[in-house]
């Protein structure tokens, strides 16, 4: 996963966006690739070509970018000669995406810019295969060219497998980059470094060490106008389907013989198939859905999902989720890991936490038993960092060996000085203009994780499993702490 220099062959001379006036590129591609220009990451002769419907040209793309690049990169890092050179490297063509005879224009637009393009699909998943077959049929799928998929890849195991296998007509597997944004992040990048440069985790990483493993992403956002795509796909398949089961797949998987992009995906799919499946039976001892009702956040009144504009009042998807997930496998078997998501919650936080299990002798003070246990708490949001609470002595002579919590705290921001943390997208569109797979998505991991999703939803479906209710701006609902007690363990907050 180093970076390779962005002059070598394998580096895409030009990047063609489509949706490039949509809210993804505006608010995070193109911010990214600035970064990118600032950095010097980009090759000299790297442009940017802008695709969209409306009837703009190349001084009206350019003027929306630079508004956007006000807005979303902070005034001290928008530095204005970079800015120039970026916009500089900017394109635009007006492009009815479903229109073949539209993607002559195109392929002419790119004639003079060089064999190797990527294109990168910020579009509805339902166009992908139409823009593949157009891009065929003008002839800019070949072997130079990538292809950047967003997701959701599917909404289903079936549904995935058309997407795919439409793409994999006109694009081979080592052409397609499957987005996941969480894959970016420089905290998961250092799970990598974490587990396998340091023997002290890599020789405790198994179940004789650990107890139990907590993924939570916890949102403070409501559903922020995307009620009609939501509602269809709630939580299991907008957040549990693609971030959560990637970062369990990375805390779980076996070391890789190498770090190339293969080597690591095989063992994030051998993970992902060892998932045990759920039954009907036991659904309710295992999973947990919820809904955010009326409530309050920051002070300020906070509508119930169910009133929020354009809400189908008998809704039943859930916008929380809490489960338990088990790995059949030598390493993990009878360590549980709990994954839970929600929206409208009191803070926005991701996180996985390690819980090590206690000495199974305790020599202190009986009281203080339920201290006896370290944590790996690794954070991704809202800060980057890395923790690990062990026990210490507390201080003074009348405490005798009374025991307290202390963290050793690895805080990116701070430990590196003023280094800036790089977003998610960046690292990505990087990755993807190097020609580096690593940290996308390949297509037996859509569908393993697909499959595994699939048969809960249809456990849940066939069996009386209820819906709780819980205010805008708390925590959640009670059952999910009921739920991972019944185990014996606790949430993270409340260790």
């Amino acid at each position: 996963m180093a970076t390779a220099n962005p002059n070598s062959n394998n580096f895409s001379q030009s990047l063609v966006l489509f949706g490039a006036l949509g809210d993804l590129s505006l608010r995070k591609l193109l911010p990214a690739l600035f970064q990118l220009d600032k950095a010097n990451l980009l090759n000299d002769d790297t442009r940017i070509l802008g695709l969209a419907r409306k009837a703009y040209d190349v001084t009206d793309f350019t003027q929306d970018v630079d508004n956007t690049l006000a807005k979303f990169v902070a005034a001290d890092e928008l530095d204005s000669a970079v800015k120039q050179r970026f916009l500089q490297r900017l394109d635009y063509l007006q492009l009815d995406m479903q229109d073949t005879q539209a993607y002559t224009n195109l392929a002419n637009k790119l004639a003079d810019w060089g064999p190797d393009t990527t294109f990168y699909l910020a579009t509805p998943p339902s166009i992908f295969g139409d823009i593949c077959s157009n891009l065929k049929a003008a002839g800019l799928n070949g072997n130079g060219s990538r292809i950047v998929l967003e997701k959701p890849i599917g909404h289903d195991l079936d549904s995935s497998k058309v997407i795919n296998d439409t793409v994999g007509k006109y694009f081979a597997e080592e052409q397609i980059y499957r987005i996941d944004h969480y894959l970016g992040k420089e905290t998961v990048q250092n799970l990598i470094a974490l587990r396998f440069a340091n023997p002290i985790f890599a020789d405790l990483w198994n179940h004789d060490h650990i107890s139990y493993v907590e993924i939570t992403v916890a949102e403070e956002i409501g559903i922020e106008g995307r009620w009609g795509y939501f509602d269809h796909a709630g939580q299991m398949r907008d957040m549990v389907q693609n971030h959560l089961l990637q970062l369990l797949s990375l805390v779980a998987m076996e070391p890789p013989s190498r770090l190339d992009a293969d080597s690591i995906r095989n063992e994030k799919v051998r993970v992902l198939e060892a998932l045990k499946p759920m039954e009907s039976s036991s659904i309710n001892k295992y999973l947990v859905r919820g809904q955010y009702g009326d409530g309050e956040f920051k002070g300020q009144p906070a509508p119930g999902y169910l009133n929020e504009p354009d809400a189908n009042t008998a809704s039943q998807t859930e916008t929380y989720l809490a489960l338990r997930a088990d790995i059949a496998n030598w390493r993990w078997a009878g360590t549980p890991f709990y994954l839970r998501t929600g929206k409208r919650m009191s803070s926005k936080t991701t996180e996985i936490v390690i819980h090590f299990h206690p000495n199974r002798h305790h020599i202190f003070d009986d009281d203080q038993a339920a201290l006896a246990e370290n944590k790996l708490v690794i954070r991704l949001q809202p800060s980057e960092g890395i923790a690990l609470q062990t026990l210490t002595k507390e201080q003074g002579i009348d405490k005798g060996m009374r025991l307290r919590r202390d963290p050793l705290n690895l805080d990116f921001a701070q430990t590196q000085g003023n280094v800036r943390i790089p977003d998610a997208y960046e690292r990505l569109l990087l990755e993807a203009l190097k020609g580096n797979q690593s940290l996308f998505v390949r297509r037996d991991e859509v569908e393993a994780s697909w499959q595994w999703c699939d048969q809960m939803r249809a456990a849940w479906e066939n069996s009386d499993s209820p819906l709780h209710s819980y205010p805008a701006g708390s925590r959640g609902p009670q059952a999910a702490d009921d739920m991972i007690n019944a185990f014996g363990h606790r949430w993270y907050e409340h260790c």
